[in-house]
């Protein structure tokens, strides 16, 4: 059953339309004039115009409207959207005026639409921006010879630890938000603007001081990750109650071909030269993914994406982003925490060194569930 359009959500697909209109523009001319500030393409003005179904702009792209129908009349040459310094007095009043009445448009449409208390409660799909992927640095003595800046090869994204969660979730997010701004930044290049509009955390703690200082500002959070003395190289989650979350690790069974024999064992041992290791291999990994209020912007959100390694990090990105489960996993999350926040400590399998994305439908992968509803109960 296709549901109608509200008659807000009309109004404006029906001003936006008038305002191209009124230059004579195409959907093309309106693409290339609104693409110099930030791409857009023409399925999306198409998308916004809609009568029949149309879609929210982002509140930004809403400011280009303003600022490029602030010059009245039709455009000599191709439209072009006008620095808002360049603009004539009588300009900048149209702008103004223009850019209350299509904002005000656009909280009307968002007003008789269901409430949600948070955007993308459930996905990486945002209404607004702009969006900061926050992701640790790897330590100096791990990184390639690339990661040196002094390095004529120079490549910045040699720094950064979690290479593959990042990508993941860069791709994602740049596919879900094509029209709204998106960027990714160490820990040590974060600013007080980013940390206005949504943030997306990646990493653990010990790599990550960003997601480390606002675990201790998220004190609703009932998940810690913590060091422990016997895990030198990754960091264990514990729940309020006490409860620790470990990774699993199982003795490698097959033989390796290049492993001393028996007796070559034996002479090692023998010559106190062997250290009584025995070869393992992480076989399951434990992930976080929590969806919360921005502590400083409560109109736009923060997502963890924690693991005790690696693999436990990809396997949090995965849950919202894999094809093969995310519309399962989105309608568990929407389902199970109507109020949009939540927190969940995950199994992520590993086979062959691969990290297998959690399947929320699958108890034994739900190690931990928390949301704010069930303490007020």
């Amino acid at each position: 059953m296709t549901v109608a359009p509200s008659p807000e959500a009309v109004r404006l697909a029906r001003r936006l339309r008038e305002l191209r209109e009124s230059q004579k523009l195409t959907q093309k001319d309106l693409s290339r004039a609104l693409s110099s500030d930030f791409r857009v393409a023409v399925a999306t003005i198409s998308s916004w115009e809609s009568q029949s179904n149309p879609k929210l702009p982002p509140e930004e792209r809403l400011r280009s409207y303003a600022l490029l129908f602030a010059k009245p009349g039709v455009p000599e040459g191709p439209a072009r959207l006008p620095r808002e310094q360049d603009l004539t007095a009588a300009e900048r009043e149209r702008f103004n005026a223009l850019h209350r009445e299509l904002v005000g448009l656009r909280d009307g449409v968002r007003q008789q639409a269901t409430p949600s208390p948070v955007g993308g409660s459930y996905t990486f799909d945002f209404e607004s921006g702009p969006i900061t992927l926050i992701c640790p640095e790897a330590p100096e003595d791990g990184r390639s010879p690339l990661a040196e800046q002094d390095n004529p090869n120079y490549t910045r994204l040699y720094r950064y630890a979690d290479l593959d969660a990042l990508i993941e979730m860069w791709g994602h997010v740049r596919a879900s938000n094509p029209e709204i701004r998106a960027r990714h930044h160490l820990p040590s290049e974060v600013n007080a603007d980013h940390l206005s509009g949504h943030l997306i955390l990646l990493g653990g703690i010990a790599w990550n001081q960003v997601t480390g200082r606002l675990l201790r500002v998220l004190d609703q959070l009932p998940i810690r990750q913590m060091a422990v003395t016997d895990l030198a190289d990754g960091e264990i989650f514990r729940s309020r109650d006490g409860r620790e979350y470990r990774p699993l690790w199982e003795e490698l069974k097959y033989v390796d071909p290049d492993a001393p024999s028996k007796a070559e064992l034996e002479e090692i041992q023998a010559q106190d030269a062997w250290k009584g290791e025995t070869p393992r291999e992480l076989v399951e990994d434990v992930a976080l993914l929590a969806r919360l209020r921005n502590p400083f912007n409560h109109s736009r959100t923060i997502t963890i994406c924690n693991g005790v390694y690696s693999r436990g990090v990809l396997g949090a990105v995965r849950t919202l982003t894999d094809d093969a489960v995310r519309e399962r996993n989105e309608a568990y999350l929407a389902n199970t925490f109507p109020g949009g926040i939540f927190g969940l400590l995950l199994r992520v399998p590993v086979i062959n060194g691969e990290a297998i994305t959690p399947d929320l439908e699958i108890p034994e992968n739900r190690l931990y569930e928390w949301s704010p509803e069930e303490e007020d109960e």
